[in-house]
């Protein structure tokens, strides 16, 4: 049927399966002869055996979804792979998604690809209009593509840092809507950024005939995500959203979800990919997937959300202990910010050696964000990198609750980021009374003078 088992299957099975796949290849034959420049000949036994010697990687020199006639199995690897997927997509929240398939480049190339494609539909175009997110990789996706980034500055809400809607309006105004490519917009971010308003751009994009991307990196996980996807599409115009396999489905990094509502143009974007791909990024989803079921992969889902609310609650209570403050970021359903305006009071240089202490401490993933810092990415200069913002009210820390994450990964993590607090406020009260007896001795001296 082509959909991912509501059960998943056990490891027996599913090496069954994929040796069945790999007699199907012709290198695998018995008597192959091949004259060829490319037989899928491999060396080593121990590459051979971790591909599961599915060797000749997947799609045509001309079409990335091609069938290879020397490679049934791969070809039905890939086939299988991209249908499995998109039952996923739809069980995850974007139920009218019409077609998709696994791209062997992470998110970043992955939306480069998506804007190459839409070139040969609008020419004349060199804008992409992209409301800021401080992340290197979906800003060089534009500047690799040759396009011009039109950034959009967010406006703060609150503590939130939202799309401002009237000056992406404004902008497609003042450039002329034929002159851009699209509207490139995010998802899943760091808060306090929280999610675009998509169903907002979506009807700009229609409205004013624009191609929309949207960058749905770790959205997959978050029904919050995917709902707004599947409205932006319903109310207006979404023509492709990408998401990144390692983000979403715990398999190694270099893979990437390309999909969208018109099976045409998910099509010209796999056309537009040169070459054969790796089958390494499809063969390790559909493996997880295959483990997982439907029913598997649902309880991760389950779970995620759970923590969430737990690190959420947890977070809160550490933060007020600091005099400090969970920011109020209800959009963001992922990643929360906990404020670190004592910490910036008391150092400049503190917020940086608290992300310092935490890597050394093993705890990975949280980032710790100074105010005003300055980058230069690609001759473009963003001040206060990081914070999506050019003057965030505060230093902030960045935790999220990702799918996978365990009670045990909250509990150490909060356990460690309070311990290391505890040392600067130590540290701290050691640097005022030292500078209070230092006054209170030149008081003395001035009175004994």
């Amino acid at each position: 049927k082509g959909k991912c088992p509501e059960d998943g299957w056990d490891e027996s099975t599913i090496e069954l399966f994929l040796h069945e796949l790999a007699i199907m290849d012709s290198n695998n034959f018995l008597g192959n002869c091949g004259v060829g420049e490319r037989e899928g000949r491999v060396v080593s036994g121990l590459v051979a055996r971790r591909h599961y010697r599915l060797i000749h990687g997947i799609g045509r020199s001309g079409d990335i979804s091609a069938v290879q006639p020397k490679a049934a199995g791969s070809s039905l690897l890939n086939k299988l792979t991209n249908s499995v997927v998109l039952d996923v997509i739809k069980l995850a929240g974007v139920r009218t998604v019409t077609s998709c398939f696994v791209v062997p480049m992470a998110t970043g190339m992955s939306l480069t690809l998506c804007f190459l494609t839409l070139r040969h539909k609008r020419p004349k175009a060199k804008y992409i209009i992209w409301p800021r997110i401080d992340q290197k990789s979906c800003f060089k996706s534009m500047i690799t593509a040759g396009f011009e980034p039109v950034v959009i500055e967010n406006v703060l809400e609150g503590d939130e840092l939202r799309t401002d809607l009237k000056a992406v309006e404004a902008k497609i105004k003042a450039l002329g809507a034929e002159n851009i490519l699209c509207v490139h917009s995010t998802t899943s971010c760091f808060a306090p950024r929280v999610p675009d308003r998509l169903e907002e751009l979506a009807v700009i994009c229609a409205n004013y005939d624009i191609p929309h991307i949207v960058n749905n990196a770790y959205g997959v996980q978050s029904s919050k995500c995917m709902h707004l996807i599947q409205q932006g599409a319903r109310v207006g115009r979404i023509d492709a959203f990408v998401q990144s396999l390692d983000k979403n489905f715990m398999v190694p990094v270099g893979g990437a979800i390309i999909a969208g509502f018109n099976e045409s143009f998910i099509q010209e974007i796999s056309k537009m990919y040169p070459g054969r791909a790796s089958a390494s990024p499809s063969l390790d989803v559909l493996i997880t997937l295959l483990s997982l079921g439907t029913s598997g992969y649902k309880k991760l889902l389950k779970e995620r959300k759970e923590m969430f609310s737990y690190l959420s609650s947890e977070l809160k209570k550490l933060a007020d202990n600091h005099n400090e403050r969970l920011l109020d970021t209800p959009h963001n359903p992922i990643s929360l910010a906990m404020s670190l305006k004592n910490l910036d009071e008391t150092n400049d240089a503190a917020i940086t050696q608290l992300g310092s202490m935490l890597f050394t401490r093993q705890v990975s993933g949280a980032r710790v964000v100074p105010c005003g810092s300055v980058q230069t990415v690609n001759n473009y200069t963003f001040k206060g990198f990081m914070s999506h913002a050019n003057d965030y009210p505060c230093a902030y820390l960045n935790a999220a609750s990702a799918i996978g994450i365990k009670k045990q990964d909250v509990d150490v993590f909060l356990k460690r980021l309070d311990k290391c607090l505890k040392t600067f406020r130590k540290e701290a009260k050691q640097e005022k009374s030292i500078n209070e007896i230092s006054d209170s001795n030149a008081a003395t001296e001035q009175l004994e003078d």
